[in-house]
């Protein structure tokens, strides 16, 4: 198995106020680091110099998206696709490991796929659970 936690199709949603938070701040975290030119040289500037500043609202932005990340990472929860919102929870189904799917547009989880395949192969939850 690949996670330690799985989740039923209601212990997901019982998640999803948390997730959709979780899921905009990281969205908006992206756009601000897009849009502030964030530098990916920037760790190393910071090892070289013994310090940098890249300006209070990308400091900002990166603390949300390390946060973000962490926050989901520790609900062993998958970001398939941040722009798009798409989410996976880890799940059994029949002793094997799938994944419950969602996306930030959609109201609940209602769909799940094999853990070898992905969002295109995703199948209604019901009458699976």
């Amino acid at each position: 198995m690949l996670h330690q936690r799985h989740y039923t199709a209601e212990q997901a949603n019982a998640l999803l106020p948390e997730v959709r938070v979780t899921v905009r701040r990281l969205q908006n975290a992206k756009r601000v680091l897009q849009d502030e030119g964030f530098d990916s040289g920037f760790a190393t500037l910071a090892d070289v110099v013994g310090g940098a500043f890249p300006g209070l609202v990308r400091a900002q932005a990166a603390v949300a998206a390390t946060l973000g990340f962490e926050h989901l990472e520790e609900l062993d929860l998958l970001v398939r696709d941040l722009e798009a919102g798409l989410i996976d929870f880890p799940a059994l189904r029949d002793g094997r490991e799938v994944y419950l799917c969602w996306q930030a547009d959609e109201q609940e989880v209602g769909h799940w796929h094999a853990a070898e395949t992905g969002y295109p192969s995703r199948l209604p939850l019901d009458p699976w659970l």
